[in-house]
């Protein structure tokens, strides 16, 4: 473990007890008999309660200043992300569904409500991307990476990526995350974590569907084009897709809509 995620976890770890005691008495919402917790969309709220900047230390402790990243690769950019996205993923977080125990411990003693205030918060931050990074890997496996981006392989029932994430690849409100602006590491380390049932989404989990079908050769080719990619527009995403989505995905509406 290096000295970074030490001290990024030495972090958590103080702003996390101070997180569980200013969310006190909240519990979790109640399950359907399934034991599924969706997050429908309109529960998001438009504006974060005054405060919040001090409620979220622990996230940008790892996520970097107004949850902007860092550069070393092990967290991703929060800041900017749709805000029924965001929620999601602190949901699957808190009940298991992804797989970080840090994140976890953090998470386990907050009630939807306060989690979809801190997605509020961190969705409505508008604060600009650095420059693209160098290109990684190679010319042609960059252009392999491409072509699975935006033309997908129809022979293997892999989807483009445009058709769930948006022509410009900066996801879809409410709950379809960007692509771009985010480490090669971490794109890897997610797609694996797809493949492998670390990483888990609501039913139907069409994100682990394609995963299982690219190759170790595709993932490394899929994100060594997407880190190089300048981010468009301030990243912001789309308000909706020009078309149905190829297949349906839990905490998604049909077509990305809400």
């Amino acid at each position: 473990m290096t000295e970074f995620v030490r001290t990024r976890l030495r972090a958590l770890a103080l702003w996390g007890a101070a997180l569980a005691c200013s969310a006190a008495g909240a519990a979790p919402g109640a399950v359907d008999a399934a034991g599924v917790q969706p997050v429908p969309a309109a529960a998001a709220p438009t504006a974060a309660p005054s405060g919040m900047a001090s409620r979220v230390l622990a996230c940008t402790a790892c996520h970097g200043k107004e949850g902007r990243a860092t550069p070393e690769g092990y967290f991703p950019r929060i800041a900017g992300k749709p805000a029924g996205y965001l929620a999601n993923q602190l949901l699957n977080f808190r009940d298991g569904r992804r797989s970080y125990p840090q994140m976890a411990y953090l998470l386990e003693h907050l009630s939807d409500d306060y989690l979809r205030e801190m997605a509020a918060h961190f969705a409505a931050l508008d604060v600009p991307y650095p420059p693209a990074p160098v290109p990684q890997g190679t010319p042609a496996q960059r252009a392999q990476g491409q072509a699975l981006v935006q033309q997908g392989d129809a022979a293997r029932k892999i989807p483009a990526c445009v058709q769930c994430h948006g022509a410009a690849l900066t996801g879809v409100a409410p709950s379809i995350p960007g692509l771009l602006g985010l480490p090669r590491d971490y794109l890897n380390s997610q797609l694996g974590a797809w493949k492998t049932g670390q990483r888990k989404a609501h039913a139907p989990d069409c994100m682990a569907d394609v995963a299982r079908q690219l190759t170790p050769e595709d993932v490394s080719a899929v994100s060594a084009w997407l880190a190089a990619q300048p981010v468009p527009g301030h990243g912001k995403p789309a308000s909706s897709l020009p078309a149905a989505m190829p297949a349906r995905c839990g905490g998604v509406a049909e077509g990305g809509r809400p």
